[in-house]
């Protein structure tokens, strides 16, 4: 079952799609969103989660700026929506969710969070700053240069609290693999494990089915990673 609940925030307002697991949550998962909203994709990815047993939720981050769905490559429309965006902000609508899932009766060990464009930078931050279960990012950028007021995930991979998957594509224009490769470099100083994978002939945004650049066998390799991480990391009990 999926449904919109509307949580309160520092800054007002903010909707979070909300799908159950048929039965009692294994763990609970944070979908953080791509830089188009939280669109049909992102819901489906939610409810993917609940089908294979956890409490999924994916906050609605841009609600300061009117919460649009944007069409993929749309991106003049983007652009304004990122100016709404802080490390500050977007930490405490993590808080929000976390505090609503807590309710929910996860605490903050057995929650995870995975995220996809943005959002995949968005985990990372997370993972820096909290101490949820464990964390996957999907192609997020601001890897050499950091994004919304936050450090760049070079210069943050020391601060890691939360076991971290990073999944990028070599074909990804936005994120080039030197990147990727300086970020792989630096995860080694974080007290905690991490993975970096990265699929050739992919590019960014391969995990999404509605995009272009969708490349079915990696995105099935790294959603299966994905499982299997929050699998190993997030207590059931």
């Amino acid at each position: 079952m999926a449904t919109t609940v509307t949580l309160t925030t520092a800054d007002g307002d903010m909707a979070l799609y909300d799908a159950e697991p048929a039965g009692e949550g294994r763990a609970a998962v944070i979908v953080t969103q791509e830089a188009f909203g939280v669109n049909p994709h992102i819901e489906d990815v939610t409810r993917r989660l609940a089908a294979v047993g956890y409490r999924a939720v994916a906050p609605h981050l841009f609600h300061r700026t009117g919460d649009p769905i944007i069409e993929y490559g749309d991106y003049e429309k983007v652009m304004p929506q990122f100016a709404g965006l802080s490390e500050g902000g977007l930490l405490n609508d993590i808080d929000a969710t976390v505090a609503y899932l807590t309710e929910a009766g996860f605490p903050v060990r057995r929650i995870g969070v995975v995220g996809f464009c943005m959002g995949g930078t968005v985990a990372f931050l997370v993972a820096a700053h909290r101490p949820v279960g464990a964390a996957v990012t999907f192609y997020g950028a601001g890897v050499t240069e950091g994004r919304f007021g936050m450090k760049s995930m070079v210069d943050l991979a020391s601060e890691l609290k939360a076991p971290w998957l990073g999944l990028y594509g070599d074909e990804d224009r936005g994120i080039p693999v030197e990147q990727v490769e300086a970020l792989r470099a630096a995860l080694p100083e974080a007290a905690v494990d991490t993975e970096l994978v990265r699929y050739p002939g992919a590019g960014h945004g391969f995990h999404c089915d509605m995009r272009e650049d969708y490349h079915p066998d990696s995105a099935a390799d790294a959603w299966n990673k994905t499982l299997a991480w929050f699998a190993r990391y997030l207590p059931t009990s």
